[in-house]
């Protein structure tokens, strides 16, 4: 009996029983990408990382090195089970050709390595260790996704030529937000282009207990080893792999949470239009005895099938699409070995969204307890009281025609009603502003201030400290140049709270030339001042006033700490200050340049490149989309799915309101058409329902999205050392075409809403 009643409701409303399933669906759809996406990034990062046996520690180091003292540390160092020192032949991009492209413009600090004997290994795109024979070259993978070369290609290194054997993986270097970039050559092939780039070192540590990591960093310092270059760990290398493909899954995870709650409110829209429509025929029911739980049993069953079809289909599609989404995880980490088990959880997360909806269509269907049967078939609708509108009337109207009039008192009346269409297009709003303002913000030239960098043009970067003054003589008689910068990085040892002591990167120069955002306090001024980056501050358990103990040939020296900024550069953790030091090696120089004519920026980057070969000369546009670009790309893509999501959702929802609302409003139809308001009257007045609503909804979804939104977001990018986060927002974008695109589907799903106007007769919703 069920079944047949089941099918033949079903059958009579086709297009709600279709708009539930598709909203079940979505909601299903996108919990379940969230679970396989998680699972697979954290399973194909994890193994991509055990096979190749990322180091614990590394330390990248510049300059003369003691092997003696390191290998006496790493052999009493009771913790270090491997201990390797690694040759990264560090090369200018214009001496390496690939195919038919130079690399005279990468940002990357490009370098050559031999495979590595103890661990640190170089994997190609099957998770193997490679091993390369002569004249073969392994390129790193970023280079495949940018299409600069491919498999066959011919490759020139310094004069010599090299084949594209392949494609590697590095766990180290793979992420975009890594300065560099390690290919694979052959021993022979490293000791013949040995003479033509430089050699840094790559100090690398794994730990037997890697818990323990904070106390070797501080032994390593305390040694005074090698350290004239950047520190990483284990941890910092994750977060970069991460980061890309983790804020995708963020944006899907936010999407995914409100599309489910989107989807229990519309749920709800089309189960009280069924009870509306079923009103007399429930109360019949009651009126002749049948049980609560009988009567309930019907509709829990035909929502239960919707449920299950719906959560059915949300799986398939999540299969269908998840090969687009994992796209980029495979190509940078592989296939994950836990990909089994994100199907099992993906099927795990559908049902929870089933058992989900059934219980809450079962509390919803409580309301039947409060139907009287005598009512229900002597008006056949609900009577609801309305107030709220009463010093809204007709008679004081100057502003709106009757019809919009009427349609905006109907809303303030019933604010009850309305309020779950509100909160469903508030959540749509915000989810098509929340992902555009965080795509726009980390596309946004003003996003640099997170990287630790001022606002200027070109950058000119070398480690040759003595060449530096050659640069600058050149800078300074430049009449095209409005103003530079000379910015120096070293390495100091810092007084850590138990007594011991720990290396910090810290950047001295002008700071007040190209200035950056502060969260808290400002620039130094003094030379006893230092700011630090906020990962740093916080590591450090330091704020704006507190002070810090730099050691400087063997003497303590105090600074002030005046400001903390954000850094997501060199794991985020940095200093600035502006004191004179001739002790400390410099790690790197950077030259910040503002030419007075900005077309002269090509020009410029070419001219410095041939004249400092020595040195990477970049626009800061194209540093910063080199260094963020595959972030960027993963962010754009969800932004976009989120814009089509909640179209969708609020047509679909609008639609299922419009619905439910005529079947509610059957007899005020029929008193409407009975005094003389005709068809397109009424169109008109719940066209101005919707749209009232629409604009509350916009309003308020842009003001959560502003700050909610922006909070959530800021959780995220602070992830990787930005403290303070403020969209950039596009003013076209975020205020007239989203909310332009939310009118336009609103008013179409109005108007296909009401068409069941015109069949409302008056003789049959006219009864007293």
């Amino acid at each position: 009996m069920y079944n047949r009643i089941i099918r033949n409701d079903m059958l009579k409303s086709k297009a709600i029983t279709l708009t539930t399933m598709i909203f079940v669906a979505a909601a299903a759809m996108l919990v379940s990408l969230a679970a396989i996406l998680v699972i697979n990034l954290t399973g194909a990062l994890d193994t991509l990382m055990k096979k190749a046996e990322t180091p614990h520690f590394m330390q990248m180091h510049s300059g003369e090195i003691d092997m003696d003292r390191l290998t006496s540390f790493a052999e009493q160092n009771n913790n270090v089970e491997e201990y390797q020192v690694v040759e990264f032949l560090g090369m200018d991009g214009s001496q390496i050709i690939l195919g038919d492209n130079s690399l005279t413009n990468s940002v990357q600090d490009n370098g050559f390595s031999i495979q590595n004997e103890k661990f640190d290994y170089l994997l190609d795109l099957n998770g193997n260790i490679i091993n390369v024979s002569a004249g073969e070259i392994y390129v790193p993978v970023a280079y495949m996704k940018d299409k600069t070369t491919k498999v066959g290609d011919k490759a020139v290194i310094s004069g010599k030529e090299f084949t594209v054997a392949g494609f590697l993986r590095d766990s180290t270097m793979n992420s975009s937000l890594s300065a560099s970039k390690r290919f694979l050559v052959s021993n022979n092939d490293f000791a013949e282009i040995k003479d033509f780039g430089s050699i840094e070192y790559l100090i690398e540590f794994r730990l037997k207990d890697y818990s323990a990591i904070g106390e070797f960093e501080t032994a390593y310092a305390s040694e005074g080893l090698e350290a004239n270059g950047p520190t990483v760990t284990f941890r910092l290398f994750k977060t970069m792999n991460a980061i890309s493909d983790g804020m995708m899954i963020a944006v899907i995870l936010l999407v995914s949470a409100l599309v489910v709650a989107i989807a229990f409110m519309s749920i709800r829209f089309t189960l009280l239009a069924k009870i509306e429509d079923d009103y007399r025929e429930i109360g019949v029911m009651k009126a002749i005895g049948l049980r609560l739980s009988d009567i309930k049993k019907i509709y829990l069953a035909k929502y239960a099938a919707i449920a299950a079809a719906g959560s059915i289909l949300g799986f398939i599609l999540s299969l269908m699409l998840q090969g687009m989404l994992l796209e980029n995880i495979r190509l940078y980490m592989g296939e994950s070995e836990n990909s089994s088990f994100a199907l099992v959880l993906g099927i795990i997360g559908i049902l929870l969204v089933f058992l989900a909806i059934v219980t809450y269509v079962n509390l919803v269907l409580k309301r039947f307890r409060k139907i009287s049967a005598a009512e229900a078939i002597r008006f056949g609708t609900s009577q609801e009281k309305k107030a709220g509108a009463k010093r809204f009337t007709l008679i004081r109207n100057r502003l709106f025609s009757t019809n919009i009039f009427l349609g905006i008192r109907d809303v303030l009346a019933r604010k009850r009603l309305y309020a779950t269409m509100l909160v469903v297009l508030v959540i749509s709003a915000f989810i098509i502003i929340v992902p555009q303002n965080l795509y726009n913000t980390i596309s946004s030239k003003s996003f640099i201030q997170y990287m630790g960098i001022g606002n200027y043009d070109l950058r000119i970067q070398t480690s040759i400290s003595n060449k530096t003054d050659e640069i600058v003589k050149t800078i300074d008689s430049d009449s095209d140049v409005s103003k530079y910068a000379v910015m120096t990085t070293k390495t100091f040892n810092v007084k850590t709270s138990n007594g011991s002591e720990e290396n910090i990167k810290v950047e001295l120069g002008d700071h007040s030339a190209f200035p950056i955002e502060y969260s808290e306090g400002r620039a130094p001024t003094t030379e006893n001042e230092i700011s630090l980056s906020a990962i740093n501050a916080d590591e450090m358990r330091k704020k704006v006033g507190d002070v810090i103990t730099l050691v400087m040939e063997g003497k303590e020296r105090d600074f002030t700490v005046s400001g903390i900024y954000s850094d997501v550069t060199n794991g985020g953790k940095t200093a600035k200050a502006i004191f004179t030091d001739n002790s400390a090696n410099v790690m790197w120089t950077i030259v910040c340049v503002e030419l007075s004519d900005k077309s002269l920026i090509d020009s410029k980057v070419l001219g410095y490149s041939e004249e400092f070969d020595f040195a990477k000369t970049s626009d800061i546009d194209e540093f910063f989309l080199q260094t963020l670009g595959s972030t960027i790309s993963s962010v754009k893509m969800a932004s976009y799915a989120a814009v089509a999501v909640a179209l969708v959702i609020t047509v679909l929802v609008t639609l299922l309101f419009i619905k439910m609302l005529v079947a509610k409003d059957r007899y005020s139809i029929a008193v409407m058409k009975a005094i003389g308001f005709t068809n397109s009257d009424i169109k008109m007045q719940y066209v101005s329902r919707s749209v009232f609503v629409l604009i509350v909804g916009i309003v308020l979804g842009t003001l959560l999205a502003n700050t909610v939104g922006e909070m959530l977001a800021g959780t995220v990018i602070s992830s990787f050392g930005a403290s303070t986060f403020n969209f950039a927002v596009n003013p076209l974008s975020a205020y007239l075409i989203s909310p332009l695109m939310m009118i336009c589907v609103v008013l179409i799903a109005t108007v296909i809403g009401t068409t069941r106007t015109g069949q409302i007769k008056i003789s049959e919703n006219i009864k007293e």
